[in-house]
């Protein structure tokens, strides 16, 4: 039956299908002419026409249909209509609620509805078709249209997976990550889950991108992207928020311990060198990270909270993690006030040099002096290095700040002994100015200190690429007379390499290899050992940095450190001091210290809060470890009683007293604290506000006040207390 014919029979009454030629003529184009454009329709492969019987089983299908793709007309024709086809499922994979044999059985009509067919691979037609009736409404089958979609739907794919995938990396680009942790938030809301997220900066890498240019840049990116997906794995959702920054989502993780481990496992894992083009490229990243409900329940929320853990993370000297806290908030405009007065301190007298001793192993007489630059605020009193000079690195302010400072250092120690050097901090991003060498020679001019007597101590972390650049910059400070030493060896980006060929005349061996050396089973001393024995088959000084107690001197005296640094001997002084010193002789420094190390304890004080049975008091927190340590407030606690300590925040920790004598007692942790990633301790897990919320509060991020709502003060006045609480003042 031809096409025009089947169609027009099949959608009108018979005695409107055939009219007379004369009106035709008058009325419009004749029969034949609309068959013909209906043939020529499907040959030209714009569409393909299809008509059922009444048992919905494929009766007809366009003949270019089966050329196309190799149909088989034995095969198709005959068979049902929903053996054939299939809803296609949506982008998520969520099928339809109506199956195509509910639809063709009841008899719908299809508008462009999109169909698999079986066994046709990725094939994605659009099916459009109608019920056709004779005059007395007995069904005659279906009648209609198909056309071929998958590359429409292709270009449809690819179009929203660049809106939402980054071009450069594959990850999630901020739009997908912004979508995915509203929809998780809400939806946990519900579930009563937590969700973590960790936001990651890259350090150093503007530097490497502006020296090795953009391409370079762009595939140190896809490395990193790499190794953040390899750590990460199936635990979250990995996503570039544009430039050097990360974004990871971790569901159902609340676990702070957890959440350290993995933050270290990815700053070790992206500080690894990268190999590329010839070059061997480090970096860094610092990692901030927030959990809600704890933290923030809507997305903007939590995307602050690990803004600021990110900004604390980079103010602590980079290459570290934190977790959000309230304090940041306060952090963060403290970090903005530095930046603004950084920008003028040269021109004021707050900036000024102290000096720490490096002592000759065997004489105890002074070789150097490390440098330490200081700052003193009029209003806010002293300011640590580690405050503000990430923030100078930040803002461009290194440069000008280091000239000052190797100036001053050089200048000063013109006033000392002949025979003592002077040694001065070089960051990374000074090293990295094509003009340094010539800087360091401008200064010895302008002072007239001997190159001889200066130190320039540059960490691992000018190795940028092991380059030639690098190579030819430490050949011209040799040709100066300057002195080069290599600090915090072993702590960062270590590797013989740079040994090999940068000409460095002392190695400091890293406090962290010192700090608790001498305690059993530490592997520190093989450590110290194996970096003393390559420094002197490299015919390398060595400096054992931070020693603080006799019994850590005497480790590293024994290992062959052939310099001591550290509180043992002195802490920084001024220039006024030395030259005091200076002219009562020799600058000879005797070893002042405790016998023995203990185990590292925060020193501090701090109200907290103690819950027994069902009463809370207030007491003070001293000398806080992983595993314990001393409060002070409660009036004669037998050893033995179980407690609740509240370290704030919703911290809440079961501790057991193991001494007590008067007011002071010391407890033991049930579970031990971990680190917060900066120097202080937390507990790993926070009282959830989904617990609060039981209570009757509405929910929100954690308050201040989660104790006082989980342990109210008892409502009777005459309840008995079993302790009395004790007067006591800080310190």
């Amino acid at each position: 039956m031809p096409l025009g014919k089947l169609f027009v029979r099949s959608s009108r009454p018979q005695n409107d299908d055939v009219r007379a030629e004369g009106d035709l003529a008058e009325n419009g184009p004749a029969p034949v002419d609309r068959i013909a454009l209906l043939d020529t329709f499907e040959a030209a492969g714009l569409g393909w026409f299809w008509a059922t019987d009444s048992e919905n089983r494929l009766t007809y299908l366009t003949e270019t249909a089966f050329d196309r793709y190799g149909w088989s007309k034995d095969k198709l024709l005959g068979r049902s209509l929903t053996d054939l086809f299939s809803i296609a499922a949506d982008e998520e994979n969520v099928r339809p609620d109506r199956p195509l044999a509910f639809m063709v059985g009841a008899r719908n009509t299809l508008t462009a509805l999109p169909v698999n067919v079986v066994g046709g691979g990725s094939l994605l037609l659009e099916l459009s078709g109608k019920a056709a009736f004779d005059a007395e409404g007995n069904f005659l089958g279906y009648r209609g249209s198909a056309r071929d979609v998958t590359e429409s739907r292709d270009r449809l794919r690819d179009s929203d997976r660049m809106a939402q995938f980054d071009d450069l990396t594959g990850l999630a680009n901020r739009r997908r990550m912004d979508m995915t942790l509203a929809n998780t938030l809400a939806s946990y809301r519900n579930s009563k889950r937590s969700c973590a997220l960790m936001m990651l900066d890259l350090d150093r890498f503007k530097p490497v991108n502006d020296t090795y240019g953009h391409p370079v840049g762009d595939e140190l990116l896809k490395q990193v992207a790499a190794r953040i997906q390899k750590i990460v794995g199936s635990k979250g959702e990995v996503g570039r928020f544009g430039g050097d920054e990360f974004q990871v989502i971790l569901s159902d993780m609340d676990d702070r311990g957890q959440l350290g481990d993995l933050a270290q496992r990815l700053i070790q894992m992206i500080s690894q060198p990268y190999p590329i083009n010839g070059s061997r490229l480090v970096i860094g990243v610092s990692i901030g990270m927030a959990v809600a409900p704890y933290d923030g329940l809507e997305s903007h929320e939590l995307v602050e909270a690990a803004d600021l853990a990110l900004y604390a993370a980079k103010g602590g000297g980079r290459a570290q993690y934190r977790f959000y806290s309230g304090e940041m908030k306060e952090g963060a405009k403290r970090r903005r006030q530095i930046e603004e007065e950084l920008r003028s301190v040269l021109d004021t007298d707050q900036l000024a040099m102290h000096y720490q001793p490096i002592v000759d192993a065997q004489t105890q007489m002074v070789a150097n002096f490390e440098s330490l630059i200081r700052w003193h605020h009029p209003e806010r009193g002293k300011i640590s290095p580690a405050e503000f000079i990430p923030v100078a690195e930040d803002i461009d302010m290194i440069k000008p700040l280091g000239e000052w400072a190797l100036a001053r250092a050089c200048r000063d120690a013109t006033q000392w002994p002949d025979d003592i050097g002077v040694a001065v901090n070089i960051s990374a991003l000074q090293f990295e100015c094509d003009d340094f060498p010539s800087v360091v020679r401008t200064v010895l001019s302008e002072t007239g200190l001997s190159p001889s007597r200066l130190v320039l101590e540059i960490t691992e972390s000018v190795f940028l690429g092991g380059s030639n650049r690098t190579q030819r910059k430490f050949e011209e400070l040799k040709k100066i007379g300057v002195k080069l030493a290599l600090d915090d060896f072993g702590t960062g980006y270590s590797s013989l390499s740079y040994l090999r060929t940068a000409p460095f005349d002392k190695i400091k061996i890293d406090q962290s290899f010192v700090r608790g050396c001498t305690e059993p089973g530490n592997n520190n001393p093989a450590i110290m050992s194996a970096i003393v024995n390559l420094a002197d088959a490299l015919k390398m000084a060595t400096v054992a940095e931070g020693v603080e107690t006799k019994d850590e001197l005497k480790l590293v005296v024994d290992r062959g450190a052939t310099h001591i640094q550290g509180y043992i001997y002195s802490p920084a002084i001024t220039q006024d001091n030395i030259l005091e010193r200076a002219e009562k002789g020799p600058l000879i420094f005797e070893a002042r210290g405790p016998a023995r190390y203990r185990a590292d304890r925060r020193t501090m004080f701090r109200r907290i809060g103690v819950i027994h049975e069902d009463q809370r008091y207030r007491a003070f927190v001293r000398n806080l470890s992983k595993t314990g340590a001393m409060i002070e407030g409660l009036a004669d606690v037998p050893v033995g009683t179980q407690l609740v300590v509240d370290m704030g925040g919703g911290q809440l920790t079961v501790a057991t007293v193991r001494r007590s004598r008067g007011s002071i007692q010391g407890i033991e942790f049930e579970s031990p604290l971990i680190s917060d990633g900066a120097d202080g301790l937390c507990t790993r897990h926070r009282v959830s506000p989904y617990e609060l919320e039981a209570t009757g509060r509405n929910l929100s991020a954690l308050p201040d006040d989660a104790l006082s709502i989980l342990f109210p003060q008892s409502e009777n006045p005459d309840a008995t207390r079993r302790f009395k609480e004790v007067e006591t003042r800080a310190p």
